[in-house]
């Protein structure tokens, strides 16, 4: 495993260190993080498209970075994978993820969506990273409590096309020899394993579609973060390290009760300051050889995001954990000798 690495999303912004990337990269570079995930659609850090056609680019991205003492982890499409299967319910909230000239137009919108993963793809192939992280859409969300009683056959149409939309894209990223990895999140119709399972019979066991790993949202689903790893581990080519706590009380549990982030029983907080056993994770990865990047996904709706920052890399570098290259009981060994095995078992 790599890293410490941060995700840029939620740090980017107009005020310096936070509005280029040198600047940004040499902030995380201060604070012990040796890789940046980089989102894609903000304009202030990054161009995708010319990322996507540009090898001039790329390097000069690179460059900026290793200046900086980081490197590129992955790159990341989640506004774009959203808009790759929106339903109507929510279109005037998800229009703000694209530019204004495809506003109130989801088929342009939709077209330009899958043309961004496309290049993302392309991009990530110049980079030489072998991992993209993005969001599925959804076009079942709404229906996600069955009440209204769902039609029959809705769920399998729904996932037949989100996997229509999403196969020719999961081609591209074949050919450019990258994993596109799926952050399992509500909102998204590939929100849990099972939903998971789901488009992914839809589109063949495509082996592009992926994982990114985030025990928070399981947290806050209820479910079992660590069991997840050991039914999906060959499919996690991603790695989230966030942290989350759920607390219901007599009022209210996981649905929320509409209230804002501070006031949910289930929330987002810095690293160590949730409920989830990291120490456990990083064995679990560990164990079954997961070799990407952990990286910091900062959201919390009471430190401030510096804090957090701050706090995240020696919290990564702490967990992280060095492949044994021997057993311990080693110095014991008697070696191999087939009669030795035969006398041992009582075989002669």
């Amino acid at each position: 495993m790599k890293g410490p690495a941060i995700f840029l999303a939620q740090f980017a912004g107009d005020e310096a260190p936070f509005n280029s990337l040198d600047a940004i990269t040499k902030w995380a570079g201060s604070l012990g993080y040796k890789g940046v995930q980089i989102p894609t659609w903000d304009s202030r850090l990054f161009d995708l498209e010319k990322a996507a056609e540009s090898r001039d680019y790329v390097d000069e991205v690179k460059g900026i970075c290793a200046q900086n003492g980081v490197e590129v982890t992955e790159l990341s499409t989640h506004l774009q994978g959203q808009l790759v299967a929106s339903h109507p319910a929510f279109d005037i909230q998800f229009d703000g993820f694209a530019p204004p000239q495809f506003h109130d137009n989801v088929a342009a919108r939709t077209d330009w969506a899958i043309g961004q993963l496309k290049l993302a793809a392309r991009a990530s192939r110049r980079f030489g990273v072998t991992s993209h992280a993005t969001f599925s859409g959804a076009l079942l969300w709404h229906t996600v409590y069955p009440w209204p009683q769902r039609p029959a056959g809705l769920i399998e149409e729904g996932f037949a096309e989100l996997a229509r939309r999403w196969k020719p894209i999961l081609d591209v990223f074949d050919e450019n020899d990258v994993n596109a990895c799926y952050e399992l999140h509500p909102g998204e119709d590939l929100h849990d394993g099972v939903t998971f399972e789901r488009f992914l019979e839809a589109v063949g066991n495509h082996p592009r579609a992926n994982i990114l790993y985030d025990p928070s949202h399981m947290v806050l689903q209820q479910m079992d973060y660590l069991a997840f790893i050991d039914i999906y581990h060959e499919r996690i080519k991603a790695f989230h390290v966030k942290d989350a706590e759920f607390r219901p009380t007599g009022r209210a549990g996981v649905y929320g009760s509409y209230s804002g982030w501070v006031d949910r029983p289930g929330r987002f907080r810095s690293l160590g300051d949730g409920q989830i056993d990291f120490s456990a994770i990083f064995s679990k990865l560990t164990q079954y050889g997961y070799d990407g990047w952990a990286v910091l996904e900062w959201e919390c709706a009471l430190k401030h995001p510096e804090q957090g920052a701050a706090e995240g890399a020696p919290f990564i570098a702490k967990h992280m954990i060095r492949r044994a290259e021997k057993a311990f009981d080693d110095f014991a060994g008697t070696g191999a000798d087939k009669a030795l095995i035969d006398r041992v078992l009582g075989l002669s």
